[in-house]
């Protein structure tokens, strides 16, 4: 389900249709109902390949928040793949070159930006909805996120053009949507999302939401 998912766009409930019909082609309809068996195996599936995938299959270890998101392999992670020069060796280095300490070969260039396309709902049954993730991949943790909001103070901006679409959207209120859209942080060379940057809008695109990470 997931391979055709990604690169067929198959959604769930097309998939089960098909095992259905694959199962019996002349009364599908008498098979019994595993759609919601089939997406609860989906997301324990997908969280069991990420575990093994960043090394917590075989031993347990802490998980800390982003642990199982990748970043940009292109981009300065010290420790992971570029080692930062000891004092000594950069004074040697400088020293040569006669240029000040070049801090920009170790820094990375980010983006923020939002997507307002990307609507959710309130769920009908909030106490069945369980976070396997929580701020473990790229989404903020949600308790982490609460606490930031609680705290971060929200100014209405007064547009002073006509019509102007970014701050309407951030005034506008939508009592029926959990979040209006998400907004995330990314590399700004190579377009890679970063881990536990990607937070969910409730009104518009505001700044309040963005530097809780």
């Amino acid at each position: 389900f997931l391979l055709d998912n990604l690169e067929c766009g198959t959604s769930a409930m097309n998939y089960y249709n098909k095992l259905r019909r694959m199962t019996t082609s002349v009364f599908p309809h008498l098979v019994p109902d595993r759609y919601r068996e089939l997406m609860r195996v989906a997301r324990q599936w997908r969280q069991l390949k990420l575990l093994k995938w960043n090394g917590h299959g075989h031993e347990s270890k802490d998980r800390k928040l982003g642990d199982l998101a990748l970043f940009c392999m292109a981009c300065p992670q010290p420790g992971i793949n570029v080692t930062l020069p000891l004092e000594d060796e950069q004074k040697k280095i400088n020293s040569k070159s006669k240029l000040p300490n070049p801090s920009w070969l170790y820094s990375r260039s980010l983006v923020m930006d939002g997507n307002f396309k990307v609507e959710h709902l309130y769920a009908a049954n909030p106490m069945d909805e369980v976070s396997l993730m929580d701020g473990r991949a790229f989404m903020i943790g949600n308790s982490t996120y609460k606490a930031h909001l609680a705290q971060a103070k929200d100014a209405i901006q007064q547009s002073e053009c006509n019509n102007h679409q970014a701050i309407n959207q951030a005034n506008a209120s939508r009592h029926r949507l959990e979040a209006t859209g998400i907004g995330s942080c990314a590399c700004a060379r190579h377009g890679c999302f970063v881990p536990h940057a990607i937070v969910d809008f409730q009104k518009g695109e505001r700044y309040a939401h963005l530097p809780c990470h």
